[in-house]
């Protein structure tokens, strides 16, 4: 169950379904690659404070309210937490909190901070006209002779002249070079 500050970050109003909102989640990650799992860090550090954390499994939020019982029983509060903690713990329903999390929004939590990653965030699959981008590895023919005439029709992994750079590409991606050609 997605709260309501998490909503408004992907542009949400709070009324719109859980469902409605991992649908369109799905369709902008698609093909998005966490920083992180390249560099085994957190590039974005500290910025990442106004990301939301995922939210506590059931047994987590469990626990935390009778901790929250516990602290307020003894008087560990001053008067103002001691009323925000009281209303929430007469408040708390367990089945606002997932059993667990799926296996997708783990990937999109981060290693390091915990916070859901920017990246998913901030990707959009808009162009700036009204086409979506496409995602995927392909590379556009013109743009592909354009890198070859740049490269004065050679071949940057193994030096040879391309004469037909589809078949090039092919016979690499398929093993037919040397071991000396592939990355």
């Amino acid at each position: 169950m997605l709260n309501p500050y998490t909503k408004a970050l992907l542009g949400f109003p709070p009324t719109v379904s859980d469902r409605v909102i991992k649908r369109e989640w799905d369709k902008r990650v698609k093909g998005v690659c966490k920083p992180c799992w390249e560099l085994k860090y957190c590039p974005y550090g500290p910025l990442v404070e106004q990301f939301p954390l995922l939210s506590s499994t059931r047994q987590e939020a469990v626990e935390h309210n009778e901790f929250l019982k516990e602290q307020l029983k003894i008087g560990a509060y001053d008067s103002d937490k001691q009323v925000m903690f009281e209303k929430e713990v007469q408040e708390f329903n367990p089945n606002d909190y997932p059993v667990r999390h799926s296996k997708r929004d783990m990937e999109r939590a981060c290693l390091v901070f915990g916070h859901l990653c920017p990246v998913f965030f901030v990707n959009e699959p808009l162009t700036e006209t009204s086409d979506l981008r496409k995602i995927g590895r392909s590379i556009p023919r013109p743009v592909m002779l354009r890198v070859v005439r740049r490269d004065n029709y050679q071949c940057q992994i193994c030096g040879k002249p391309l004469k037909d750079v589809t078949g090039h590409l092919k016979a690499a991606s398929r093993g037919r070079v040397k071991s000396g050609h592939m990355r």
